[in-house]
């Protein structure tokens, strides 16, 4: 039975290491937003991985 369910899985791809700004070079979240992450409802995460973090990465490769 499938209700439309989505679990939100955590964006975390292994290279946990931030840069000068803060940031994860890995997954784009802050050190606040990794520690929050676990208490975070499922939108406010599918709102992090939709809107947020792909932002994050496209102003990183656009800086160079």
């Amino acid at each position: 039975m499938n209700h439309g369910f989505r679990p939100v899985l955590t964006p975390c791809v292994g290279v946990c290491r931030l840069d000068d700004e803060g940031y994860c070079l890995g997954c784009h979240r802050s050190g606040d937003e990794i520690a929050r992450w676990a208490l975070m409802n499922d939108d406010a995460r599918l709102r992090m991985m939709d809107e947020v973090l792909p932002q994050r990465a496209a102003r990183r490769e656009a800086a160079g």
